[in-house]
């Protein structure tokens, strides 16, 4: 009798001990901590330059915010002061930098070809039509060459400002008419050391945001005397996008001349509306 009941008593500390290591096991550790949601990589800026880049395109978003959009619709017009004007439907693909113009009205851009004139860039190659016809004209085709990527990148150029290429310098601070400004230089790498455009912003420490830049064209030969550019945003789509632009001859100071400017505006803006590398075909 001795025995049995010291057999029963192990029988129920063993079972005891059984369902005490299953609850352990089965019992989900809730207020474990989620390391994996809340280690962010670091960013490790260049300098403060690139530091008040990379703020900016927080307000402006970045490349991969264009990307996300998919693409682009919008109507292009600029006006020069004695009147001339180009209008043209822009399209753009911003997952290989895809652009297409179709060109109603183009006083300044190869005003001897009369109605309509379609550029395009299809990601191999630039390709010019007149009229449905295709142009194989050698300086009208380099004029294309020109046009298609400008165009792309003065609409993409805040959220672009963090391509790996860029090169940034903090030059200091400015106040103009009594608005303080952060000044970065912002250059790009180059091969065979070919000439590559300089923007100087100027970042309004208030908003952020850039208010104005210096730009030359390198591709023009025009490294000296830089033109000044100011811009007004608009949100769109919640992205903050400057569609309405002047600019005119400046200095590197940024001193604003007597001579008239020209207006660039960019109007019906629409994202993600389906086009196709098809669309970007001659």
């Amino acid at each position: 009798m001795k025995v049995n009941i010291f057999t029963l008593f192990l029988c129920i500390i063993l079972m005891s001990c059984n369902e005490t290591k299953k609850n352990t096991t089965d019992t989900p550790a809730k207020d474990a901590p989620n390391t994996e949601a809340v280690d962010a990589i670091p960013i490790h800026f260049k300098n403060k330059g690139h530091e008040l880049v990379y703020n900016l395109t927080q307000k402006t978003g970045n490349y991969q915010t264009l990307l996300k959009k998919k693409d682009v619709v919008y109507t292009y017009t600029y006006t020069t002061p004695d009147g001339k004007t180009d209008s043209s439907t822009e399209k753009y693909i911003f997952n290989g930098e895809l652009s297409y113009g179709a060109y109603s009205q183009h006083q300044r851009t190869l005003p001897k070809l009369e109605g309509l004139i379609e550029q395009g860039y299809d990601g191999n190659e630039f390709w010019l039509k007149h009229n449905g016809k295709i142009i194989e004209d050698e300086a009208a085709l380099k004029r294309v060459a020109f046009n298609r990527p400008t165009n792309f990148y003065w609409f993409a150029m805040m959220p672009k400002l963090l391509d790996p290429s860029v090169v940034y310098d903090y030059l200091g601070n400015k106040t103009i008419d009594t608005t303080e400004y952060d000044i970065v230089k912002v250059s790009f790498t180059s091969e065979n050391n070919k000439p590559t455009d300089i923007y100087q912003l100027y970042i309004n420490k208030n908003t952020g945001l850039v208010d104005q830049f210096l730009f030359t064209v390198a591709d023009f030969g025009k490294m000296e005397i830089p033109n000044l550019m100011q811009l007004e945003y608009e949100e769109i789509d919640d992205i903050l996008i400057p569609t309405k632009r002047q600019y005119k001859k400046s200095n590197w100071n940024a001193d604003v001349t007597d001579q008239p400017w020209i207006n660039v505006n960019w109007t019906n803006i629409k994202f993600n509306t389906g086009l196709t590398k098809d669309d970007f075909k001659k």
